[in-house]
């Protein structure tokens, strides 16, 4: 899977001097897009929306979210709302099922087969990671944010 280019404002928190990033590349400026937080969408299910509550103060604060990210802000909630309620469901029902089959004959034979909410749990959970590496949400991110972090000392050495 290639790797996603980072906006500005990730490069330029994580970077080592004022206008570069971490490998001291200068980041050109972004558009200049207006940075306000998009409007959740009406039809989000509750567990997206309580994402969205979530997530969209701390990107709103570090200026990451523009109203254009609305789509793909919707589809990472959404995601989230999936990946909860397939887990959800693996813990009530369990990670196996029994398959009861019946030949033409009549007889029935029966099998145990993973929970299909389990492929759906891991099929959410690799788009969340997608998603996630946009807005700078997982917990790489976070770190690389906070390394970025100025602490008033320039260190030239990329090690």
């Amino acid at each position: 899977m290639p790797r996603t280019a980072q906006p500005a404002a990730l490069k330029l928190i994580k970077g080592r001097a004022d206008g570069r990033d971490s490998g001291g590349r200068v980041v050109p400026a972004p558009p200049a897009f207006r940075r306000i937080a998009p409007n959740p969408p009406s039809w989000l299910s509750p567990e997206a929306r309580a994402e969205w509550k979530r997530v969209v103060p701390g990107l709103q604060r570090l200026d990451l979210l523009k109203e254009e990210d609305r789509a793909v802000l919707a589809a990472y909630c959404e995601t989230w709302s999936s990946f909860v309620a397939a887990t959800r469901m693996v813990t009530a029902e369990g990670i196996t099922m029994e398959v009861v089959s019946v030949s033409r004959s009549g007889a029935e034979t029966s099998r145990t087969v993973a929970h299909p909410a389990v492929a759906i749990a891991s099929r959410a959970g690799r788009e969340l990671r997608g998603f996630a590496a946009q807005f700078g949400l997982s917990p790489s991110s976070e770190q690389a944010l906070s390394k970025g972090a100025d602490d008033g000392e320039d260190d030239d050495n990329p090690f």
